[in-house]
Protein backbone atom coordinates (compact mmCIF):
# COMPACT_ATOMS: atom_id res chain seq x y z
CA UNK A 1 0.00 0.00 0.00
CA UNK A 2 1.50 3.70 -1.21
CA UNK A 3 1.32 6.17 1.63
CA UNK A 4 -0.87 9.20 1.56
CA UNK A 5 -0.68 12.84 3.13
CA UNK A 6 -3.69 15.25 2.54
CA UNK A 7 -2.99 18.85 4.03
CA UNK A 8 -6.44 20.45 4.57
CA UNK A 9 -5.18 24.50 3.90
CA UNK A 10 -8.76 26.27 4.60
CA UNK A 11 -9.62 29.18 2.38
CA UNK A 12 -7.17 28.28 -0.06
CA UNK A 13 -8.22 29.51 -3.86
CA UNK A 14 -6.94 29.18 -7.18
CA UNK A 15 -6.30 32.77 -7.44
CA UNK A 16 -4.16 32.54 -4.41
CA UNK A 17 -1.75 29.76 -5.73
CA UNK A 18 0.66 32.38 -7.12
CA UNK A 19 1.62 33.20 -3.84
CA UNK A 20 2.55 29.14 -2.48
CA UNK A 21 5.12 28.17 -4.48
CA UNK A 22 5.50 25.03 -2.23
CA UNK A 23 1.55 23.90 -2.26
CA UNK A 24 1.25 25.18 -5.77
CA UNK A 25 4.16 22.18 -6.50
CA UNK A 26 2.29 19.23 -5.74
CA UNK A 27 0.62 18.66 -9.08
CA UNK A 28 -2.63 19.63 -11.06
CA UNK A 29 -5.04 22.42 -9.45
CA UNK A 30 -8.23 21.57 -9.97
CA UNK A 31 -11.17 23.99 -8.36
CA UNK A 32 -13.44 21.43 -7.16
CA UNK A 33 -17.35 21.86 -5.93
CA UNK A 34 -18.05 21.90 -1.86
CA UNK A 35 -21.81 20.82 -0.93
CA UNK A 36 -24.00 23.09 0.76
CA UNK A 37 -23.29 24.79 2.83
CA UNK A 38 -19.37 24.98 1.99
CA UNK A 39 -18.40 25.33 6.06
CA UNK A 40 -15.88 22.81 7.85
CA UNK A 41 -18.00 19.97 8.96
CA UNK A 42 -20.21 19.52 5.75
CA UNK A 43 -16.95 19.65 3.62
CA UNK A 44 -15.13 17.18 5.45
CA UNK A 45 -17.57 14.99 6.03
CA UNK A 46 -18.43 14.57 2.49
CA UNK A 47 -14.91 14.10 2.10
CA UNK A 48 -14.59 11.54 4.37
CA UNK A 49 -17.71 9.80 3.37
CA UNK A 50 -18.02 10.23 -0.53
CA UNK A 51 -21.42 11.15 0.08
CA UNK A 52 -23.76 14.19 0.35
CA UNK A 53 -25.32 15.80 3.62
CA UNK A 54 -28.69 14.39 3.12
CA UNK A 55 -26.90 10.65 3.58
CA UNK A 56 -24.03 11.48 5.54
CA UNK A 57 -26.42 13.92 7.96
CA UNK A 58 -23.50 16.94 8.37
CA UNK A 59 -25.73 19.58 7.78
CA UNK A 60 -23.60 22.29 8.71
CA UNK A 61 -20.76 23.40 11.23
CA UNK A 62 -23.94 22.76 13.78
CA UNK A 63 -27.91 21.99 13.60
CA UNK A 64 -31.12 21.60 15.77
CA UNK A 65 -31.05 18.66 17.54
CA UNK A 66 -35.03 18.00 18.23
CA UNK A 67 -35.07 15.35 20.79
CA UNK A 68 -33.55 17.88 22.74
CA UNK A 69 -34.39 20.81 21.75
CA UNK A 70 -31.02 22.48 21.38
CA UNK A 71 -28.84 24.33 19.13
CA UNK A 72 -25.06 22.57 18.75
CA UNK A 73 -22.16 23.86 16.96
CA UNK A 74 -18.91 22.08 16.85
CA UNK A 75 -19.30 18.59 18.26
CA UNK A 76 -16.40 16.02 17.80
CA UNK A 77 -18.61 13.23 17.90
CA UNK A 78 -17.05 10.88 15.02
CA UNK A 79 -20.55 8.75 15.72
CA UNK A 80 -22.23 12.05 14.22
CA UNK A 81 -21.28 11.03 10.82
CA UNK A 82 -24.20 8.66 9.45
CA UNK A 83 -21.72 6.42 7.88
CA UNK A 84 -19.78 3.37 8.27
CA UNK A 85 -17.69 3.24 5.12
CA UNK A 86 -15.38 6.48 6.11
CA UNK A 87 -11.93 7.12 3.84
CA UNK A 88 -9.46 5.59 6.39
CA UNK A 89 -11.68 2.22 6.94
CA UNK A 90 -8.92 -0.31 7.17
CA UNK A 91 -6.26 1.91 6.02
CA UNK A 92 -3.72 2.84 9.04
CA UNK A 93 -4.40 6.62 9.81
CA UNK A 94 -3.17 9.66 11.60
CA UNK A 95 -5.75 12.39 12.13
CA UNK A 96 -4.85 15.49 13.24
CA UNK A 97 -7.30 18.15 13.94
CA UNK A 98 -9.70 17.45 11.15
CA UNK A 99 -13.31 17.76 12.80
CA UNK A 100 -15.09 14.26 14.14
CA UNK A 101 -11.59 13.23 16.01
CA UNK A 102 -12.79 12.05 18.97
CA UNK A 103 -13.51 8.37 19.16
CA UNK A 104 -12.88 8.06 14.91
CA UNK A 105 -11.55 4.52 14.08
CA UNK A 106 -8.28 5.95 13.75
CA UNK A 107 -4.55 4.53 14.87
CA UNK A 108 -3.23 8.16 15.94
CA UNK A 109 -5.05 11.51 16.48
CA UNK A 110 -5.47 14.55 18.33
CA UNK A 111 -7.75 17.32 18.63
CA UNK A 112 -7.81 20.19 20.55
CA UNK A 113 -10.27 19.36 24.10
CA UNK A 114 -10.18 21.82 27.04
CA UNK A 115 -9.99 20.20 30.78
CA UNK A 116 -13.87 21.78 32.13
CA UNK A 117 -13.77 22.43 36.03
CA UNK A 118 -16.58 22.44 38.23
CA UNK A 119 -16.44 25.79 39.08
CA UNK A 120 -16.54 26.91 35.52
CA UNK A 121 -12.93 27.09 34.90
CA UNK A 122 -11.40 26.01 31.60
CA UNK A 123 -7.83 24.67 30.77
CA UNK A 124 -6.65 24.47 27.18
CA UNK A 125 -5.15 21.20 26.01
CA UNK A 126 -5.43 19.04 22.95
CA UNK A 127 -5.99 15.05 23.34
CA UNK A 128 -3.17 14.01 22.38
CA UNK A 129 -3.66 9.74 20.86
CA UNK A 130 -0.38 10.02 19.02
CA UNK A 131 2.02 8.16 20.83
CA UNK A 132 4.29 11.34 20.15
CA UNK A 133 4.24 13.51 23.22
CA UNK A 134 3.43 16.24 21.58
CA UNK A 135 2.89 19.14 23.93
CA UNK A 136 6.44 17.82 25.50
CA UNK A 137 8.17 17.63 22.38
CA UNK A 138 6.57 21.19 20.93
CA UNK A 139 5.21 22.91 24.01
CA UNK A 140 1.76 23.79 24.82
CA UNK A 141 -0.48 23.98 21.83
CA UNK A 142 -1.06 27.90 21.07
CA UNK A 143 -5.06 27.55 21.90
CA UNK A 144 -5.51 30.99 21.78
CA UNK A 145 -3.75 31.52 18.40
CA UNK A 146 -6.30 28.54 17.12
CA UNK A 147 -9.60 30.99 17.01
CA UNK A 148 -10.85 34.03 18.73
CA UNK A 149 -9.33 37.90 18.72
CA UNK A 150 -5.73 36.81 18.40
CA UNK A 151 -6.11 33.42 16.08
CA UNK A 152 -3.24 33.60 13.55
CA UNK A 153 -0.08 31.83 12.79
CA UNK A 154 1.33 29.87 15.96
CA UNK A 155 -1.73 27.45 15.53
CA UNK A 156 -0.75 26.11 12.12
CA UNK A 157 2.95 26.37 13.06
CA UNK A 158 2.25 24.16 15.73
CA UNK A 159 0.02 21.49 13.80
CA UNK A 160 2.48 21.50 10.93
CA UNK A 161 5.32 20.17 13.02
CA UNK A 162 3.24 17.68 15.15
CA UNK A 163 2.13 16.34 11.73
CA UNK A 164 5.53 15.86 10.64
CA UNK A 165 6.34 14.15 14.15
CA UNK A 166 3.74 11.92 14.25
CA UNK A 167 4.69 11.19 10.33
CA UNK A 168 8.04 10.26 10.74
CA UNK A 169 8.03 8.24 13.69
CA UNK A 170 4.39 6.58 12.80
CA UNK A 171 4.83 6.12 8.82
CA UNK A 172 1.22 6.16 8.74
CA UNK A 173 -0.44 5.11 5.49
CA UNK A 174 -2.26 7.42 5.96
CA UNK A 175 -2.34 11.05 7.00
CA UNK A 176 -5.00 14.28 7.50
CA UNK A 177 -3.92 17.39 8.45
CA UNK A 178 -5.26 20.94 9.19
CA UNK A 179 -4.03 24.29 8.53
CA UNK A 180 -6.41 27.08 9.73
CA UNK A 181 -4.49 30.18 9.17
CA UNK A 182 -5.84 31.81 6.00
CA UNK A 183 -9.64 31.29 7.69
CA UNK A 184 -8.73 34.34 10.26
CA UNK A 185 -7.72 37.41 8.31
CA UNK A 186 -9.93 36.50 5.10
CA UNK A 187 -12.96 36.81 7.56
CA UNK A 188 -11.60 39.98 9.10
CA UNK A 189 -10.42 41.51 5.71
CA UNK A 190 -12.09 42.26 3.13
CA UNK A 191 -9.24 41.41 0.29
CA UNK A 192 -6.46 38.43 0.58
CA UNK A 193 -3.55 38.66 2.07
CA UNK A 194 -0.60 37.81 -0.26
CA UNK A 195 1.38 37.33 3.41
CA UNK A 196 -1.14 35.01 5.31
CA UNK A 197 -0.97 32.71 1.86
CA UNK A 198 2.85 32.71 2.36
CA UNK A 199 2.76 31.73 5.84
CA UNK A 200 0.87 29.21 5.38
CA UNK A 201 2.72 27.70 2.69
CA UNK A 202 5.99 27.88 5.08
CA UNK A 203 3.84 25.80 7.43
CA UNK A 204 2.66 23.32 4.65
CA UNK A 205 6.46 23.27 3.49
CA UNK A 206 7.12 21.54 6.70
CA UNK A 207 4.49 19.05 5.81
CA UNK A 208 5.34 17.89 2.85
CA UNK A 209 9.16 17.79 3.37
CA UNK A 210 8.24 14.67 5.62
CA UNK A 211 5.60 13.18 3.73
CA UNK A 212 8.57 13.17 1.14
CA UNK A 213 10.70 11.65 3.28
CA UNK A 214 8.43 8.72 4.71
CA UNK A 215 7.78 8.43 0.49
CA UNK A 216 4.21 9.49 0.53
CA UNK A 217 1.99 11.26 -1.89
CA UNK A 218 1.34 14.73 -0.26
CA UNK A 219 -2.20 16.26 -1.68
CA UNK A 220 -3.38 19.68 -0.46
CA UNK A 221 -7.58 19.97 -0.27
CA UNK A 222 -9.53 23.40 0.99
CA UNK A 223 -12.84 23.04 2.04
CA UNK A 224 -14.32 26.35 0.80
CA UNK A 225 -12.89 29.95 -0.30
CA UNK A 226 -14.07 32.86 1.30
CA UNK A 227 -15.07 36.28 -0.91
CA UNK A 228 -15.67 39.84 0.36
CA UNK A 229 -19.20 40.53 2.31
CA UNK A 230 -20.41 44.15 3.53
CA UNK A 231 -23.99 43.59 5.09
CA UNK A 232 -24.90 41.53 7.81
CA UNK A 233 -28.59 39.24 7.91
CA UNK A 234 -30.41 39.66 11.30
CA UNK A 235 -32.42 36.70 10.64
CA UNK A 236 -33.45 35.90 14.13
CA UNK A 237 -34.52 38.93 14.97
CA UNK A 238 -37.01 39.53 11.69
CA UNK A 239 -38.07 36.41 13.37
CA UNK A 240 -38.68 37.69 16.43
CA UNK A 241 -40.30 40.59 15.87
CA UNK A 242 -42.82 38.33 13.54
CA UNK A 243 -44.00 37.05 16.72
CA UNK A 244 -42.42 33.48 15.82
CA UNK A 245 -39.49 33.50 17.77
CA UNK A 246 -39.34 32.72 21.43
CA UNK A 247 -36.65 33.96 24.39
CA UNK A 248 -36.67 33.64 28.34
CA UNK A 249 -34.99 36.98 29.93
CA UNK A 250 -32.84 36.65 33.08
CA UNK A 251 -29.80 37.60 35.06
CA UNK A 252 -27.72 37.01 32.13
CA UNK A 253 -29.63 38.37 29.39
CA UNK A 254 -32.09 36.39 26.98
CA UNK A 255 -31.69 33.29 25.90
CA UNK A 256 -33.34 31.90 22.69
CA UNK A 257 -35.62 29.20 23.48
CA UNK A 258 -36.12 27.09 20.03
CA UNK A 259 -38.35 24.42 21.09
CA UNK A 260 -40.73 26.47 22.19
CA UNK A 261 -40.57 28.91 19.20
CA UNK A 262 -42.64 28.70 16.11
CA UNK A 263 -39.47 29.38 14.00
CA UNK A 264 -35.75 30.19 14.06
CA UNK A 265 -32.89 30.02 12.13
CA UNK A 266 -29.79 27.77 12.73
CA UNK A 267 -27.12 30.46 10.83
CA UNK A 268 -24.00 29.53 9.59
CA UNK A 269 -22.33 31.79 7.54
CA UNK A 270 -23.33 32.49 4.12
CA UNK A 271 -26.24 29.72 4.51
CA UNK A 272 -29.15 29.61 7.04
CA UNK A 273 -31.04 26.34 8.50
CA UNK A 274 -35.01 27.91 8.87
CA UNK A 275 -36.72 25.83 11.25
CA UNK A 276 -40.23 26.02 11.37
CA UNK A 277 -42.23 24.20 14.40
CA UNK A 278 -45.22 25.22 13.52
CA UNK A 279 -46.50 24.30 9.90
CA UNK A 280 -49.06 26.47 9.47
CA UNK A 281 -46.89 29.45 9.09
CA UNK A 282 -44.57 27.86 7.04
CA UNK A 283 -45.50 29.70 4.26
CA UNK A 284 -45.45 33.14 5.78
CA UNK A 285 -42.06 32.53 7.42
CA UNK A 286 -40.38 31.80 3.89
CA UNK A 287 -42.17 34.93 2.93
CA UNK A 288 -40.87 36.86 5.05
CA UNK A 289 -37.40 35.85 4.88
CA UNK A 290 -37.65 36.37 1.52
CA UNK A 291 -37.88 39.82 1.50
CA UNK A 292 -34.98 40.36 4.33
CA UNK A 293 -32.29 42.76 2.80
CA UNK A 294 -29.10 40.16 2.11
CA UNK A 295 -31.28 37.15 0.82
CA UNK A 296 -31.37 35.62 -2.02
CA UNK A 297 -32.96 32.83 -1.69
CA UNK A 298 -35.02 30.55 0.16
CA UNK A 299 -35.48 26.76 -0.85
CA UNK A 300 -36.63 23.67 0.14
CA UNK A 301 -33.63 21.29 1.55
CA UNK A 302 -34.20 18.79 -1.52
CA UNK A 303 -33.04 21.38 -3.93
CA UNK A 304 -29.09 21.76 -2.24
CA UNK A 305 -29.25 17.77 -0.96
CA UNK A 306 -29.91 18.86 2.34
CA UNK A 307 -32.73 16.75 2.89
CA UNK A 308 -32.30 15.09 6.27
CA UNK A 309 -33.65 15.04 9.84
CA UNK A 310 -31.17 17.82 10.58
CA UNK A 311 -32.11 19.99 8.45
CA UNK A 312 -34.50 22.95 8.62
CA UNK A 313 -38.04 23.05 7.07
CA UNK A 314 -36.15 25.91 4.39
CA UNK A 315 -32.82 26.64 3.49
CA UNK A 316 -31.66 30.25 2.88
CA UNK A 317 -29.34 31.67 1.11
CA UNK A 318 -27.75 34.91 1.02
CA UNK A 319 -26.64 37.06 -1.68
CA UNK A 320 -22.59 37.12 -2.26
CA UNK A 321 -22.04 39.83 -0.55
CA UNK A 322 -23.52 39.05 2.49
CA UNK A 323 -23.73 36.63 5.40
CA UNK A 324 -26.41 35.47 8.56
CA UNK A 325 -25.77 36.81 11.93
CA UNK A 326 -26.81 34.87 15.02
CA UNK A 327 -28.11 37.69 16.87
CA UNK A 328 -31.95 37.38 18.15
CA UNK A 329 -32.24 39.72 21.04
CA UNK A 330 -33.43 43.51 20.08
CA UNK A 331 -31.62 45.77 22.26
CA UNK A 332 -27.75 45.16 23.20
CA UNK A 333 -28.04 45.93 27.18
CA UNK A 334 -30.34 42.41 26.48
CA UNK A 335 -27.79 40.46 24.84
CA UNK A 336 -26.89 37.09 26.70
CA UNK A 337 -23.61 37.28 28.34
CA UNK A 338 -22.17 34.79 26.38
CA UNK A 339 -22.61 37.51 23.59
CA UNK A 340 -19.56 39.06 24.18
CA UNK A 341 -17.36 36.18 24.87
CA UNK A 342 -15.70 33.51 22.75
CA UNK A 343 -17.74 30.76 23.51
CA UNK A 344 -18.34 28.93 20.64
CA UNK A 345 -20.37 25.61 22.03
CA UNK A 346 -23.25 27.99 23.88
CA UNK A 347 -24.05 30.33 20.80
CA UNK A 348 -26.97 29.47 18.72
CA UNK A 349 -25.33 29.98 15.58
CA UNK A 350 -21.55 31.14 13.96
CA UNK A 351 -19.69 34.09 15.01
CA UNK A 352 -17.44 35.28 13.37
CA UNK A 353 -17.32 38.64 15.72
CA UNK A 354 -15.02 36.19 18.01
CA UNK A 355 -12.41 37.03 15.90
CA UNK A 356 -12.51 41.13 16.86
CA UNK A 357 -11.55 42.82 20.44
CA UNK A 358 -13.43 45.28 21.57
CA UNK A 359 -10.13 46.82 24.07
CA UNK A 360 -6.91 45.24 24.65
CA UNK A 361 -6.43 46.83 28.03
CA UNK A 362 -10.34 45.32 29.24
CA UNK A 363 -8.70 41.95 28.18
CA UNK A 364 -5.60 42.45 30.22
CA UNK A 365 -8.01 43.99 33.12
CA UNK A 366 -9.77 40.62 32.81
CA UNK A 367 -6.63 38.56 32.97
CA UNK A 368 -5.67 40.33 36.08
CA UNK A 369 -8.52 39.20 37.60
CA UNK A 370 -8.38 35.88 37.14
CA UNK A 371 -4.95 35.56 38.25
CA UNK A 372 -5.74 37.38 41.63
CA UNK A 373 -8.41 34.20 41.88
CA UNK A 374 -11.07 36.73 41.49
CA UNK A 375 -14.35 35.26 39.39
CA UNK A 376 -14.17 36.96 35.99
CA UNK A 377 -15.74 36.67 32.10
CA UNK A 378 -13.87 37.26 29.02
CA UNK A 379 -16.60 39.65 27.54
CA UNK A 380 -14.15 41.86 25.12
CA UNK A 381 -16.00 40.29 21.64
CA UNK A 382 -17.36 43.62 20.42
CA UNK A 383 -21.54 43.12 19.32
CA UNK A 384 -20.78 44.58 15.71
CA UNK A 385 -21.28 42.34 12.67
CA UNK A 386 -20.41 45.00 10.55
CA UNK A 387 -17.27 44.10 11.40
CA UNK A 388 -16.99 40.83 9.83
CA UNK A 389 -15.65 41.19 5.64
CA UNK A 390 -15.44 37.92 4.82
CA UNK A 391 -17.43 34.86 4.33
CA UNK A 392 -18.22 31.57 2.93
CA UNK A 393 -21.02 28.81 2.71
CA UNK A 394 -22.05 29.24 -1.16
CA UNK A 395 -20.66 28.37 -4.44
CA UNK A 396 -18.51 31.56 -5.80
CA UNK A 397 -16.87 31.59 -8.90
CA UNK A 398 -14.75 28.36 -9.40
CA UNK A 399 -10.95 31.22 -9.06
CA UNK A 400 -12.43 32.02 -5.40
CA UNK A 401 -13.95 28.54 -4.69
CA UNK A 402 -11.93 25.46 -2.95
CA UNK A 403 -9.76 23.41 -4.80
CA UNK A 404 -7.62 20.20 -4.91
CA UNK A 405 -3.87 19.65 -5.72
CA UNK A 406 -2.37 16.27 -6.75
CA UNK A 407 -2.12 13.70 -9.52
CA UNK A 408 -5.12 13.93 -11.45
CA UNK A 409 -7.63 15.31 -8.86
CA UNK A 410 -11.15 15.16 -8.79
CA UNK A 411 -13.94 17.54 -10.03
CA UNK A 412 -16.28 17.11 -7.26
CA UNK A 413 -15.91 16.71 -3.47
CA UNK A 414 -17.78 13.97 -3.39
CA UNK A 415 -15.51 11.97 -5.67
CA UNK A 416 -12.31 12.54 -2.81
CA UNK A 417 -12.68 8.93 -1.03
CA UNK A 418 -12.24 7.05 -4.28
CA UNK A 419 -9.66 9.19 -5.34
CA UNK A 420 -7.71 9.04 -2.02
CA UNK A 421 -7.82 5.00 -1.83
CA UNK A 422 -7.16 4.74 -5.85
CA UNK A 423 -3.67 6.63 -4.80
CA UNK A 424 -3.05 4.37 -1.85
CA UNK A 425 -3.99 1.26 -3.51
CA UNK A 426 -1.80 2.48 -6.76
Amino acid sequence: MSRVCIINVVGLTPELLEHAPNLRRLGLAQPWNAPYPAVTCTSQATMLTGKLPNQHGIVGNGWYFRDTAEVRFWQQANSLIQSDDLLYRGIETAKLFWWFNQHAPVQWSVTPKPYYGCDGSKVFDVLDKTDCYLTQSLGPFPFFSFWGPNAGLPASEWIAKSTALVMEKNMPHLTLTYLPHLDYDFQRLSHPSPDRVAEVDRCAAIVIEAAHRIDAIPIAVSEYGLVPVNHSISINRALREAGYLAVRNGPFGETMLPGDSKAFAVVDHQVAHLYVQDPSVSREVKALIEHLDGVDQVVAPAELSLDHSRSGEWIVLAKENAWFNYYYWLDDKNAPDFARTVDIHRKPGYDPVELFMTSKLRAAGRLMQKKLGMRYKMDVIPLDPGLVQGSHGLRPSPNHGPLIIGPNPPTEMVQFKDYVRELLNA
